[in-house]
Formats: structure tokens, sequence, C-alpha cells
């Protein structure tokens, strides 16, 4: 884990300096997990304490609103069968297609990703600029070029076993195992997403346990927030 250290609880911290693209005094995170790993829960943990939570999932929906180019584009790719009768996306029909096609895939991804960083950094950037302390929803791999992109100051990781996500996932009912175990194919994997994490909370706990764990989480964020301050 980018030379974490491993606490004796299932947490784990460095800190982490930033890019550079971005200017301005307020901390930008990115909080990041595979899919039935919780880190929507601890996004609204962490914005109960203060932070700004940027949610990447609401930007892709956003930038595929009806009449949008980036709609328009989804709909050349892939038909008329991804779209709802009142003309708005049909995420699972889509979600149906690109999680069994790799190509699909990925010109998807070619066509929405653009828009959707171009969203994030606007968003991003205006939240430094104010010196909020913001924290972007992230489901994919943050590797070196998005720590730049974004201007990170550190990765927080929200960490679960594959069968422990596969057993939520089903007890919530949101998809069947077997999209579920596409889906997490398609996806880094949890050794990869823990290479570049600078924080991890291992989110195996109770409620308790794990707002527990967000408090430890957001203390290293206060701190990476006065380690920045100090270097103006």
């Amino acid at each position: 884990m980018r030379g974490c250290q491993q606490a004796s609880d299932p947490v784990a911290a460095r800190s982490a300096p930033g890019g550079g693209a971005v200017s301005g005094g307020g901390v930008v995170v990115a909080c990041t997990g595979g899919i039935g790993a919780g880190k929507s829960s601890v996004g609204r943990l962490l914005a109960a304490r203060g932070a700004v939570v940027v949610d990447a999932d609401a930007a892709a929906r956003e930038v595929v609103a009806a009449g949008s180019a980036v709609l328009g584009a989804v709909r050349e790719r892939f038909g008329d069968e991804v779209l709802s009768r009142d003309g708005t996306l049909d995420r699972g029909a889509l979600a149906a297609v690109v999680f069994h096609d790799g190509a699909a895939r990925r010109d998807l991804e070619a066509i929405m990703h653009p828009a959707i960083s171009e969203l994030l950094e606007r968003r991003v950037g205006e939240l430094r600029r104010r010196d909020e302390v913001a924290v972007l929803e992230l489901p994919l791999l943050v590797g070196a070029d998005v720590r730049q992109r974004y201007d990170l100051d550190g990765v927080l990781l929200v960490d679960v076993p594959e069968e422990v996500a596969l057993d939520r996932l089903a007890v919530g009912g949101r998809i069947t195992p077997d999209d579920a175990r596409t889906r997490m194919a398609a996806q880094p994997s949890r050794a990869e997403r823990l290479a570049n994490a600078d924080f991890v909370i291992l989110n195996l706990g109770s409620p308790a346990e794990l707002a527990e764990m967000v408090d430890r989480a957001w203390s290293w964020i206060v701190s990476l927030e006065a380690g920045r301050a100090a270097a103006r």
C-alpha cells in the first residue's frame, strides 16, 4: 500500500502529497473501493464531519442527461435499446451490454470519461479555491494519472474481501450474483487498489465500528489539510 503504516486495527495511513494541477488551499482526497465495499457509506459519514463529497457516479448521470451530446454519442454507439421510453439513459440496459463485452465497455469509457473528468475537475477546483475539504468518490483505480489530474492530497480506500462484497450485494438484492461477479471482474483487482491507497478502512464491522474508523480517517484528512496550509 504505497508505504502505508499498518495499524493495530484494520486501518492504515500515511500522508501523501498532491500532484499540482489545481491551485488553492483546500484538501482533496479520493475515496474509492470496489463494488459492495461501502464507499458511499463512508462518504456520507465524512460529509457529516464536514467534507463536501463529489460523487463521480452522480457526475456520470449528469453528463448523459436527456438531450446532452454525450447521451447522443452513447445512443449512436449502442442504439435505442439503451434508452428509456422518455429518452433518458436506461443504465441497467447499458450495464447489461458493457459488463459482458470488454470492447463495448472501452467504447463507453472513451465516450463518457472525458466529460466526467472535465466536470469533476471543475468542481474539485472550485472547492479547492474555497478552502473546502473535498472527498472525491471514485469507483475506479486511483493511480498516478488520477492523482495528478485532480491534485489529490491522498487516496482513501474502503476495502472488503470479494466474498464479503458478494454477500452484501446478494442481501441487498441490487444485482444478481452472476452480475456482481461480472462487474467485479471488470474492475481493478483488490491488490491493485490496495497498492495505490494511502489510508485503508477494512469495512467488516458494525456501523459503530465503521464510524470509529471514519473518525480516524477524518483525523488523517485534517492532518493533510494542516500540512498543505503549512506549505503555503
